[in-house]
């Protein structure tokens, strides 16, 4: 990767005086331009030219001392020339030019804040980029690249959102039922769709099973293993994905709120009006009234709740903090990947959170995993799996084997539909290092890193699992299971 900048230092007044001095100071920039470089690496200054109020700079670098942090590096020392000895003050830095290259065998595609002007030519992707003085301070040249190697080791790495690694399977178990669960849920009614997309209301029959499966949570994970439950918010603002990372690349999925703009009834009335008349929501009218955009409806369930602990300190003895939500329905924009109830824009999530030391997040994970093994294996006796996910972007960095890993990832629950032979992920269980307690600054009394888990329980991919493997015949069902789930409830009728 190649950095090359053209700008100028403006100053406060003509430096005529001081050539001698600035031809020794910019000779002699090597020691600044590389410093913590390794050695020939860095940034080199390849011309400069003083003007009548400015000095004109040409910076040609590696990616080791970028150039953006070469001119940065330059400016306080030359203002501490001119200014003690000239009276000639440094007023800011002018950027004319700035272009980055990168070896790369396919060009982008998508506009890029910041870079006016992208083309590709013998195996060179060259950037140029529109940037001042406040930008580079602000690391955005830096965060460009970054994008830039996110983007191109995402389409080295096949466009794969995540790396995959087989850890366990069970034994195969003969189906006892072999057609898409969906479709005989909703000939039996015991569901219907919903009035939106991707979403459904249960009846009677449905809504047992559901309670049925979280009281197997609450029995076999919950209430053995100490965690309480809290009430987490539905509505996530900004904010909330700003410090939980969400904000880099959640907008295709989420369902977005945006609030009126005011709530005064004469604002209103052209909008009640027209539907008193026409009987029809005048939906671009109502977008000229509503503000934009505070957040989104929940998308994954727990980062909202490390507002509670933001910027507060907790007690070594209380440490491992359990806790766990089952309030509300998540939401995610599916587009055209809804299908039945196992990928839906609306469902219904057990929500398990923890934090801890690192040895003790990793503990409970373990802990965790045993009783899903014994309600997978011992309850529901499902055909499953579990596998290592691994995001693209820790892959690249060489951390794709699991000898490599420093404990942080996801697992995989996974289970056969024998309708159509494939598997769907029904339960994860994820180690996200410090990723949570960093961003909301939540610390240990002890000064140790804190650590989080959590593990999302899907009551839809929970229910297409069991039911396409078993059907909705209870004699089909596991003991362990008809057990728990007693007497079918009666259903609502139609003529």
């Amino acid at each position: 990767m190649k950095f090359h900048l053209e700008g100028s230092f403006r100053l406060s007044a003509e430096a005529g005086d001081a050539v001698k001095d600035l031809e020794e100071f910019f000779g002699g920039a090597a020691e600044i331009l590389k410093k913590g470089a390794a050695d020939g690496k860095g940034a080199e200054i390849t011309s400069w030219k003083l003007g009548n109020t400015d000095i004109s700079v040409v910076i040609d670098s590696d990616r080791y001392v970028r150039a953006h942090d070469a001119v940065l590096r330059l400016r306080r020392p030359l203002a501490d020339l001119l200014g003690k000895k000239y009276r000639v003050g440094v007023r800011g830095i002018e950027i004319s030019k700035y272009e980055i290259e990168v070896a790369s065998e396919r060009s982008i595609d998508h506009k890029i804040p910041h870079v006016k002007e992208m083309k590709h030519e013998g195996g060179v992707l060259t950037l140029s980029l529109e940037v001042d003085e406040s930008d580079l301070k602000n690391q955005v040249p830096d965060r460009i690249v970054s994008l830039l190697d996110e983007k191109l080791a995402a389409e080295d790495y096949g466009g794969k959102a995540e790396h995959w690694e087989l850890l366990w399977e069970s034994e195969p178990r003969v189906p006892k039922f072999e057609r898409d669960p969906t479709e005989e849920l909703v000939n039996r009614g015991w569901i219907k769709h919903g009035a939106s997309r991707g979403q459904w209301i249960y009846g009677p029959e449905g809504t047992h099973l559901f309670r049925v499966l979280e009281r197997i949570v609450l029995e076999e994970i919950i209430e053995p293993l100490g965690y309480r439950e809290m009430i987490f918010p539905k509505l996530v603002t900004w904010d909330v994905w700003k410090k939980s990372g969400h904000a880099l690349g959640v907008y295709p999925e989420i369902y977005y709120v945006c609030p009126p703009k005011t709530r005064d009834p004469e604002f209103w009335e052209e909008v009640m009006d027209y539907y008193k008349v026409t009987r029809e929501v005048p939906v671009e009218l109502v977008k000229e009234k509503i503000d934009n955009p505070i957040g989104g409806m929940c998308y994954a369930q727990c980062p909202p709740s490390w507002v509670f602990f933001q910027g507060r300190t907790l007690p070594n003895e209380d440490l491992p903090i359990r806790i766990f939500d089952r309030s509300g329905t998540s939401h995610r924009y599916e587009s055209g990947g809804i299908h039945g109830i196992e990928r839906v824009d609306e469902f219904h999530r057990i929500e398990i959170v923890w934090m801890g030391s690192q040895d003790q997040v990793k503990e409970e994970a373990e802990k965790l995993k045993e009783c899903y093994t014994r309600i997978f294996e011992e309850i529901l006796e499902l055909r499953w799996r579990m596998a290592w996910v691994t995001p693209w972007f820790m892959a690249q960095e060489g951390k794709s084997g699991l000898s490599e890993m420093t404990g942080a990832g996801t697992v995989d629950y996974e289970a056969i539909l024998p309708y159509n032979g494939d598997w769907i992920e029904f339960q994860n269980l994820s180690i996200n290092g410090d990723k949570y307690p960093r961003g909301f600054n939540v610390k240990a009394q002890s000064g140790e890193q804190l650590w989080s888990g959590c593990s999302g329980v899907g009551l839809e991919r929970w229910t297409s699992a069991f039911l396409g493997q078993k059907g909705l015949d209870p004699e089909n069902w596991p003991e362990a299971f008809r057990e728990r789930f007693g007497e079918m409830p009666k259903g609502i009728r139609f003529l």
